[in-house]
This record gives structure tokens, sequence and C-alpha cells, in this order.
């Protein structure tokens, strides 16, 4: 199934690799894999060509892992500092990453790429564990350890990215929470800090849960070189999509995606009696609708544009770099 969706890039960002499209023209064709269903879970692959070739792009998790990227705490719940200490790697952040320590867990609110070697990068951010504000552990109050998950319901991604209200994240974080502790056998608020959404999705109950949502789709890319987004429903209603740059980056960024996924499929598993599952043409007609609504934009840290169009159903985000007019994110999430 093919449709036009996203700009085709006409010029390549010089300092970082782009993603999805150009602000300003548009040619793309892509369309839309059969629907993988396991339980209440149904994925579809997102196939396209890239739109970038640049091979030096990290993740904010592998950027983490090998210490070659800062997350500081500012002592400001709604902005931290990032700073990319490559020398020749460009790291990309996105929108619902969430980092692990400081005073407080946070979630980064904007999709954006960090040079090599940027020095200190104002970013939006929002808390997602409430109480805390110092140390926890053995952990750093000054920076952030990790960044291994990703916000984990469509109502996080729309009270992070569309109402941009702290109180909302934190209710949202709560009602995760439960939904996790109703499905998977018992609490999964821990200890040190019951209020964290982080620890909570590091919680065995969880991981054993999802464990086999993961192991069921996670081969599904595989030999698949022109796959470079996915959409998926659960409880037979379409949920979200997220489109990416290039296959390569795709790829890197699947294993943390299927976990949120996941995630959130089990969260909700009891919620209804299985649905049948949603067909391809029923998201395409999602993507179609996001982009007809109207849109609005306002300027956020990191030399970020943001872009969202919304309207009663759904709600459409892309992350535009200024300086090159070009999306580096498009997300999309369906209300109800």
């Amino acid at each position: 199934m093919k449709f036009n969706t996203l700009h085709r890039i006409g010029l390549a960002l010089a300092c970082a690799v782009v993603f999805v499209a150009s602000a300003a023209a548009q040619t793309g064709n892509y369309r839309l894999s059969q629907g993988y269903t396991h339980k209440n879970l149904t994925i579809f692959l997102i196939h396209g060509k890239d739109q970038n070739t640049k091979a030096n792009i990290m993740t904010l998790q592998e950027a983490m892992e090998r210490k070659l990227f800062v997350v500081y705490e500012t002592s400001n719940v709604n902005e931290l500092e990032v700073e990319n200490l490559s020398k020749t790697q460009d790291v990309f952040i996105q929108s619902g990453d969430i980092v692990k320590g400081g005073k407080q867990d946070r979630v980064l609110a904007i999709s954006i790429i960090i040079p090599a070697r940027s020095g200190r990068v104002k970013i939006e951010a929002f808390c997602v564990e409430s109480g805390r504000w110092e140390k926890r552990g053995g952990e750093d109050a000054n920076k952030f350890d990790s960044s291994n998950d990703r916000i984990v319901s469509k109502d996080l991604k729309i009270a992070a990215n569309s109402t941009r209200s702290q109180q909302e994240v934190w209710a949202k974080v709560s009602e995760a929470q439960s939904n996790l502790s109703k499905n998977v056998g018992g609490d999964v608020k821990a200890g040190p800090s019951r209020t964290s959404l982080q620890l909570s999705l590091e919680d065995r109950k969880v991981v054993a849960n999802i464990d086999e949502y993961v192991r069921h789709f996670a081969r599904i890319v595989d030999g698949q070189k022109d796959v470079i987004g996915y959409a998926f429903a659960i409880n037979g209603k379409i949920n979200s999509a997220d489109v990416y740059v290039s296959n390569a980056l795709f790829n890197k960024l699947w294993a943390k995606n299927l976990k949120a996924t996941a995630t959130e499929a089990v969260s909700l598993s009891r919620e209804v009696r299985l649905a049948d599952p949603v067909k391809a043409e029923s998201v395409k007609v999602f993507i179609a609708d996001s982009e007809k609504a109207a849109a609005s934009e306002r300027k956020a840290a990191g030399k970020a544009k943001i872009v969202k169009r919304e309207d009663k159903e759904n709600v459409m985000v892309d992350a535009v770099d200024e300086k090159s007019d070009l999306i580096v994110h498009r997300s999309y999430v369906r209300k109800n």
C-alpha cells in the first residue's frame, strides 16, 4: 500500500543526520506492510527510501553507554542541558526518551540531533518522577546515568508533546503505573522511589510480561532494508506511528521502541476482550487525516522549531531544525 506522507530532503544537514523530510518540498512514496499481530498488539512497518546516507549517528542510549554524551541536571524541572563529547559522531535524541538519575528522572520532550563536539545545549524536559529532589542511591545528582527506555503510553506522549503540562505528565505516569500493576500481577512501584516511571519499567514482573511480545515482534524487521518507521494498534484501536530518516537509524531504535510499545500493550491487555486487528487501510487514513489538521508553531530549546498539527482525533508533531528547515522527527498519535 503506497501513500505520500513526507517530504523529500533536497539539502543535506551539514552537521547532523536528518529525519524523514524537508519542510519545504514533498515527493515521497511510502507503503504500509501487512499487520503483524500478537495478542492485543498489531504492528505495521512503514517502508520507504532512505533520506540520508550518513552513518555517523548514535542513539542517545548508545552514546550514554559509550560515555560520549552527558545529560546534566540543571535544577530546572523542565529544562536540562546535554553535551555530545564525540569528535566525529552526531547523537539523535527522540522525544519520549527517559533519562535516569539526577534529582528526578526526566523525559526529554523534543526530538533533536546534537552534533559532534556540541558544547552544552539546552533541551526541554518533563519530570517522570514526583517528590524526589535529591540523590538516589549511588546515582549522580548532577547528571543522568542512562536512557534505556521511552515513555510507554500515548497519553504520556500527548501530555509531553501536545498539552505540555507537568501536572498531566505526573498524572499519566501514575495512571501507567496503575495499569501495569493491574496487568502484571502486583505492584510495580519501586521502594527507592514509588513515583518513578523508570523504576517501574525495570520491575521484574513488567520485564517478564513484555518479553513474550518482544520475542514475537523483534525479528519482523529482519532482512527488510527499506523499513523506516512503524505504526501500531492496541486492543483493535490505532495508537501511534513514527517515521525515521533511514533504515539504519530505524534499526538502531527498534529495540527501544518495541519495548515501549510492548509495555503499553501489556498495560492495556485486560482493558477489553481481544478485538479484531486493525487493517492497514485504517492506519493509512489515520496518517492522512493527521496531516490535514491545522498547524501551529513554536520555538523550542536546542535550536528547534516544533510544528504541531492537531484536531479532535489526532495530533502530529514535527521537530524542525531551524537552520536547515528540515524535519528531524515526525510522530503521530491517535487521541482516543
